[in-house]
């Protein structure tokens, strides 16, 4: 038992810290070896250099350029015009009144088009800061509009969608992406109609109380002056490109470099070996990016040129930072996770009679205690994933549910105030936890709630 609080003690630390504006980057190796003292102290140093910083470091490495390159398009897509350009054409042709359904379409068209989360925040701040300020919505409300076309329905209820925490299960179970596709459609309009009915609420609140965009305001975009505006079709082009040659990178890279590559220079004593299926993933959208991000120079240069070294740097900047507070989120959930207090609640979740309900409540409270959908749901996996395909022939369930029920509860608790996602859109939007994180929470609950209603769903009528 001592070991367990010792582990909820440093995640509540650690979300106290963020939810009270302080850096993740300090607070999390500081909550994560706290723990490690108090259960050996002798591991502490080892502890934080080779599993904290070896995973934060492996993160960065992994997916910095990602942020990086997610930085610097969203950047040049405020600075060429392009976002007040769409967003003017958006008011013109469905009026201020759809400014949050218009939102969360954008950011669900481009997470089912497979790029990430993390580029999508990038990609659409820009859009939602122009469109909430002209239609006078509380920017406050912007990240759990992203969060809601983002981070929930399209990426792990949607079938087919590319995003890892629907390609992790296939995996364990045997089974495809497409997996259970009644069941993901269902989830997938029980959380869209709650979401909306919720921010929709919100906003209209918001309007009796008067409250407005807000005013003096972090990290805004910037709103050029003096330039003319290029032709909507023209400032979407590049949006589109991204989605477009992230799906064609992604089938074309495998069949040039093949499952496994091997590079050789002069200068290495030995090859340096890439395993195609842990990277394809990252590369396309890499190379989608700079596309876009050429794209987007060639297409609005007139608007860009001039502002674009200061620019760049606001955006390596941002990034930069985005990338290290994901980072070290994803160290200490490995910590956190290596602990016996979480061993042993992992072990204790597993008592859970009914198998769907124990696998969903397993992996979300493993996805929240780590901070992270993908990480709690590959431990639940892990552990338990043989036990729940047993439990599936037992009781005659299709692995096919048991995929979409992993898949969804991954990416419900994880949205959490340490999660590095959550991080990440508030420091992007220019907001704090005491701000804004009100309204993430209100979605993470209604995606929460959105697995068990599949699972009373299935049980009901036997869909998949």
């Amino acid at each position: 038992m001592m070991s367990v609080l010792i582990a909820l003690a440093a995640l509540c630390l650690l979300m106290l810290a963020a939810y009270r504006g302080y850096s993740v980057i300090l607070f999390a190796p500081i909550a994560a070896m706290g723990a490690v003292l108090l259960t050996d102290p002798s591991a502490v140093a080892p502890a934080f250099t080779g599993l904290f910083m070896e995973k934060m470091v492996g993160f960065v490495k992994l997916y910095f350029p990602v942020f990086l390159l997610g930085a610097v398009f969203g950047k040049l897509v405020e600075l060429s015009g392009f976002s007040h350009s769409i967003v003017a054409a958006v008011i013109k042709m469905i009026g201020k009144q759809h400014t949050i359904p218009v939102i969360v379409i954008a950011c669900a068209l481009l997470t089912y088009g497979g790029v990430s989360l993390f580029v999508v925040v990038f990609a659409i701040y820009p859009f939602a800061a122009e469109l909430f300020r002209q239609s006078h919505i509380p920017k406050r409300l912007i990240p759990a509009t992203i969060a809601l076309g983002a981070f929930s329905f399209t990426m792990d209820a949607l079938p087919g969608t590319p995003q890892i925490q629907n390609i992790i299960p296939t995996s364990f179970f045997g089974t495809t992406t497409w997996a259970a596709p009644w069941l993901g459609l269902i989830g997938s309009v029980f959380i869209i109609v709650l979401g909306l009915t919720y921010l929709e609420r919100q906003r209209r609140k918001a309007k009796i109380k008067n409250e407005g965009y807000g005013v003096q305001l972090r990290n805004e975009p910037e709103k050029p002056e003096n330039i003319e505006l290029p032709n909507p079709i023209i400032a979407i082009a590049p949006l589109f490109l991204v989605g477009i040659l992230n799906l064609v990178f992604t089938y074309f890279i495998p069949k040039w470099y093949g499952a496994e590559n091997e590079l050789m220079l002069p200068g290495l004593s030995a090859p340096i070996m890439t395993n195609l299926s842990k990277i394809t993933a990252i590369w396309a959208v890499e190379a989608a990016l700079l596309a876009g991000i050429l794209l987007v120079i060639i297409l609005g240069y007139r608007n860009i040129r001039g502002r674009l070294a200061e620019g760049s740097r606001n955006a390596v900047s941002g990034a930069i930072l985005a990338a290290m507070n994901t980072a070290s989120e994803y160290g200490f959930g490995a910590v956190i996770a290596a602990l016996p207090g979480f061993l042993v609640l992992s072990k204790a979740l597993s008592a859970i009679p009914n198998p769907l309900l124990n696998e969903a409540i397993s992996i979300t409270t493993l996805a929240g205690i780590t901070g992270s959908a993908s990480g709690g749901m590959s431990i639940a996996l892990a552990a338990m994933a043989d036990n729940f395909i047993a439990a599936a022939h037992a009781a005659n369930i299709p692995l096919e549910v048991f995929h979409r029920v992993a898949s969804m509860a991954s990416g419900g608790m994880d949205t959490l105030p340490h999660n590095g996602a959550v991080i990440t859109l508030l420091a992007i939007t220019g907001l704090s936890h005491r701000e804004a994180y009100g309204g993430i929470f209100a979605i993470t609950i209604i995606k929460s709630l959105a697995v068990f209603f599949i699972i009373g769903v299935f049980y009901m009528t036997g869909i998949v």
